[in-house]
């Protein structure tokens, strides 16, 4: 159950992040190597370095902006070092000055990297039905 709690610390520090568009500690979140796998992007993101350079062009081509984030029917499955976190998620976005909101499931994959500290290595996001 410790662990449990471990993993859920670190999404919810990923999701909070997420949810006031503080891009530095969003990425810090997840491990150099993490993988991405967008429903709204036309390729998988190989390492954080591609999202990030994809987030970037986001806000400068798009006005992207996260406004807000909320994650609900949250579960925790644990194997061994690796966990895998998935959530509905709410978000709130401003694209070219447009207010919108999305309705997502997400899997995240977290790695431990010592006795109390978790990763994100891979997100895997899709439409909500």
């Amino acid at each position: 159950m410790e662990q449990q709690q471990a993993v859920l610390a670190a999404a919810d520090r990923l999701v909070d992040a997420f949810g006031r568009h503080d891009r530095e500690a969003y990425f810090a979140s997840f491990a150099s190597e993490a993988t991405f796998i967008f429903y709204n992007v036309d390729r998988v993101l190989h390492d954080r370095a591609a999202y990030e350079a994809e987030w970037t062009l986001w806000e400068q081509r798009d006005d992207f902006r996260v406004l807000g984030c909320r994650s609900t029917d949250r579960r925790i499955q644990m194997a061994g070092n690796v966990a895998v976190f998935t959530h509905l998620v709410e978000t709130d976005l401003s694209i070219g000055g447009q207010a919108l909101s999305n309705r997502e499931r997400e899997t995240i994959l977290f790695a431990r990297t010592d006795e109390s500290n978790w990763v994100a290595v891979h997100e895997h996001l899709s439409p909500a039905p």
